[in-house]
C-alpha cells in the first residue's frame, strides 16, 4: 500500500510544487526562490522515498539542518519557514485524500506524513535557534570587548592627561591658596579656586574610570553618612546657590558605612552634581531630596531630584561606560559610581517616574 502511495506522490510531483510554489511565502529581495523550491522537492522527495524504501530520521535532520542554515544566514523570519513547510503538509494531505484509497488504509500513511513534517520542524527550529543564540553570543562578546578595548584606550588616554595636566593643576591650585593668603580680599579667588576643584574632580574621574584597579589600595575607615554629605554639599555650595536649588535632608546621624572615604565621596559628589544639573534644567522649584534609613538590616541612601524624566530604555543603560543623558556628558560618572559601590559591597540602582528620579544606594550594616 506504502509503494502505491509513493508511486502516486511522483506522479502528481509536478502538480504538488506548482500549487505549493504559489501560496508559499517568499521575499524576492532576501531570499533565493530557486534555493526555497529546490528545497521543497528535497523535502517532497523525503516522503515520497519513506513509502517506497522506509522512513529515516536521519535524513529528516539532514535536510532540516542545512534549511536552518539558510534562513539564518538569509536573515529570514523563522515563521515564514514554519508557515511554508505546514503549508507543503497541507497539501500533501490533500492530495493523498484524493489517491482513492480507503480512510483506514489512509490514516496510517497521513500519520507517517505528520510525524516527517513534524520532526522536520523541529529540527529546523532546533537548529535554526541554536544557531542564532550563538550568533548573538558571539555579537555579546564581541560589544564586551569592544568596550574593554575602549576602557583600554581610555586608560591610555587618562595616564597621559593625569600626568601632563596634574602637575600644573597643582601648582595653580598652590599659588591660588597662596594669593588668597597675601590678598584676601581680591575679587574672584574663591571662584577660581572653585573651578580648579571641580577641574581636579573631573580628572580623578578619568583615572578611576582606567584604573579600577587602584580601588583596591584604598583604604578603609568608619565614614558616618551625614559628616560626608555635609562636606559634598559644603563643596557644591556656589553651584546649589547659584541655582537656586533646594536642598532637603533626612539623614540618621548615626548610620556609618566602612569603606574608602575618597571614593564614597566621589560617589555623592556624582550623584549630587548630576541631580543639581537636571533641576537646573527646569524653571519651577528645584528640589534635591537626600534620606537614609535602615531596612531589612541594609543601609539604604536615596538622592532624589525633580528634574527632567529618564526614560526607560535609558535606565537601563544608565550605568554603561560611555553612555550619557547629557548633551557634554562623558558617560564615565555613573559608571564609576556603580563600579565604587559594588566594591563596597553595595548596590546603586536609578528610579525614574513624571515626579522623581531616585538614585538609590544600599550597603550592608556593619557586623561587629
Amino acid at each position: 500500500m506504502d509503494k502505491k502511495v509513493g508511486q502516486f506522490l511522483i506522479e502528481n510531483e509536478q502538480k504538488f510544487i506548482h500549487f505549493w510554489e504559489e501560496q508559499i511565502i517568499v521575499h524576492h529581495y532576501r531570499d533565493n526562490p530557486e534555493l526555497i523550491l529546490q528545497n521543497g522537492h528535497l523535502m517532497y522527495h523525503l516522503i515520497t522515498n519513506s513509502m517506497l524504501n522506509g522512513f529515516s530520521e536521519e535524513d529528516v535532520k539532514l535536510l532540516a539542518h542545512k534549511v536552518a542554515r539558510e534562513r539564518v544566514k538569509a536573515n529570514i523570519n523563522i515563521g515564514e519557514f514554519v508557515y511554508n513547510v505546514n503549508l507543503g503538509r497541507s497539501i500533501i494531505i490533500k492530495y493523498l485524500n484524493l489517491s482513492g484509497l480507503m480512510p483506514e488504509d489512509l490514516q496510517a500513511i497521513i500519520n507517517l506524513v505528520n510525524k516527517q513534517f513534524d520532526l522536520f520542524c523541529y529540527f529546523a527550529v532546533s537548529k535554526y535557534t541554536e544557531i542564532k543564540d550563538k550568533k548573538l553570543q558571539e555579537q555579546n562578546l564581541f560589544i564586551s570587548q569592544t568596550h574593554k578595548d575602549r576602557l583600554a584606550i581610555l586608560g591610555q588616554m587618562s595616564s597621559s592627561f593625569v600626568h601632563e595636566f596634574r602637575n600644573p593643576l597643582t601648582s595653580v591650585m598652590g599659588f591660588i591658596k597662596l594669593l588668597k593668603h597675601e590678598h584676601p580680599t581680591l575679587p574672584y579667588l574663591d571662584v577660581v579656586s572653585q573651578e580648579l576643584d571641580q577641574l581636579k574632580f573631573r580628572i580623578t574621574q578619568f583615572l578611576h574610570t582606567s584604573k579600577l584597579n587602584m580601588l583596591a589600595e584604598s583604604q578603609n575607615e568608619d565614614i558616618t553618612i551625614h559628616l560626608l554629605i555635609e562636606e559634598v554639599l559644603e563643596f557644591l555650595y556656589p553651584s546649589i546657590v547659584d541655582g537656586n536649588v533646594q536642598i532637603h535632608t533626612n539623614i540618621d546621624a548615626d548610620i556609618c558605612i566602612t569603606g574608602d572615604r575618597n571614593e564614597l565621596k566621589q560617589v555623592f559628589l556624582n550623584l549630587l552634581i548630576n541631580a543639581v544639573d537636571a533641576v537646573c534644567e527646569e524653571e519651577n522649584l528645584r528640589k534635591i531630596d537626600i534620606q537614609t534609613n535602615i531596612d531589612d538590616h541594609q543601609i539604604k541612601i536615596r538622592i532624589s531630584n525633580n528634574g527632567p524624566t529618564i526614560d526607560p530604555e535609558a535606565v537601563q543603560l544608565i550605568f554603561e561606560p560611555f553612555f550619557t543623558t547629557k548633551k557634554l556628558g562623558t558617560g564615565i560618572g555613573l559608571f564609576v559610581c556603580k563600579n565604587i559601590v559594588e566594591k563596597h559591597h553595595g548596590e546603586i540602582e536609578c528610579i525614574s517616574d513624571n515626579h522623581l528620579t531616585t538614585f538609590q544606594l544600599t550597603f550592608p550594616i556593619k557586623q561587629n
